[in-house]
């Protein structure tokens, strides 16, 4: 069962999960997906990169040292970026995915970027515009499958074994992205136009919002629980009734929480950790409700309110990501999933306005 500890008295005792052991792990099988970008300028414009450095461990670093400032400073700036919409390429108009969401989300805050469009060096001078002298760029990571190049060893018959090698291997490239506020000369289309269009239907407000999702997904809520928790077995929601929160805002942010656990049910999207965490699995699956909680609340625009009751298990989260380079991207992977699949089935915010979930 994944639970929230009680919310009726501040000062109780919770849950501690900074003991929990942990396994090496293995690299995710599927690669990571991102729009893809010419890699080839360094952090610096018209610097190049040192190709050795190792992108896995870079990006695993800097997410762990967004962590290690603590729950209410990594849950704070990811909700607020997240509420200007997923990082997007302002050429292509694709989204970004995994760790990639989480790096461009942090960086938009600490330069207080007014919006979350990116590009790469190439794609500023394709478009007639160019990096400002000094600016710094994002390192992202991008993933690709490559067949293996040398031929398959030979048996002692002489006859290849293709059943010795796996039938490829899953390679981490670096590619580099300027905000569009880093860039001068650029069209107005693009640097604005880029943007996630706005409904043309009446703005809801952030309860509104949550209730839409909630009213879209269906599950299976009750209340008059000590504690918020989802129960897998069960297929169930468990919430405390809503007069025991601090305020409505409070009880939809705990509320999208365990609806992020409720995705993983295996006849959604079929979380499953222990056969690579281990012990750990119960807060790797915390790790991606994190994660993906921050997803939903900043896309209905619920920034202020906290998840009451919860207790982050940070020194679980480090211990996992410290010891595996790659987990972070099958958190972040696991969580856009889980975020997607909720927007799916997010029901209308009026009649016409927008199409019916699936």
């Amino acid at each position: 069962m994944r639970t929230t500890p009680p919310v009726s008295s501040p000062g109780a005792s919770r849950t501690s999960c900074a003991d929990i052991r942990t396994s090496a792990g293995v690299p995710p099988a599927p690669p990571e997906d991102s729009p893809k970008a010419v890699a080839g300028r360094a952090p610096a414009a018209g610097q190049w990169c040192d190709q050795r450095t190792d992108v896995r461990q870079d990006v695993t670093d800097r997410i762990v040292t967004m962590l290690a400032q603590g729950d209410n400073v990594f849950r704070a700036r990811w909700t607020r970026a997240a509420s200007r919409g997923v990082p997007r390429n302002a050429s292509t108009g694709l989204h970004y995915h995994g760790a990639n969401v989480l790096l461009l989300w942090d960086a938009a805050i600490e330069h207080a970027y007014p919006s979350n469009v990116w590009l790469t060096h190439r794609q500023a001078w394709a478009l007639g515009a160019q990096v400002r002298r000094g600016e710094r760029a994002v390192m992202c990571a991008h993933f690709e499958r490559k067949a293996w190049r040398a031929e398959a060893p030979e048996d002692i018959d002489g006859v290849a074994d293709r059943t010795r090698r796996p039938p490829g291997v899953v390679l981490c490239k670096p590619f580099w992205l300027f905000n569009v506020a880093q860039i001068a000369g650029l069209p107005q289309a693009r640097a604005h136009g880029a943007q996630p269009a706005q409904s043309p239907g009446k703005k809801c407000s952030p309860v509104e919002g949550a209730m839409r999702l909630i009213g879209g997904c269906q599950p299976d809520i009750r209340h008059g629980f000590a504690r918020a928790a989802y129960a897998p077995r069960a297929d169930r929601i468990l919430m405390p009734d809503v007069e025991r929160f601090a305020s409505h805002e409070a009880y939809c942010a705990t509320a999208m929480r365990e609806l992020v656990h409720w995705t993983g049910h295996p006849q959604r999207l079929a979380r499953s950790f222990g056969g690579r965490f281990g012990e750990a699995a119960y807060a790797f699956e915390e790790l991606v409700a994190e994660l993906g909680s921050a997803f939903v609340l900043g896309h209905i625009g619920l920034l202020g309110a906290s998840v009451e009751g919860h207790a982050a298990c940070l020194q679980a989260w480090l211990h996992v990501l410290r010891k595996d380079r790659t987990a972070i991207f099958t958190a972040a992977r696991h969580a856009g999933d889980a975020f997607a699949y909720l927007l799916a089935r997010q029901m209308p915010s009026g009649a016409g306005q927008e199409k019916g979930r699936d």
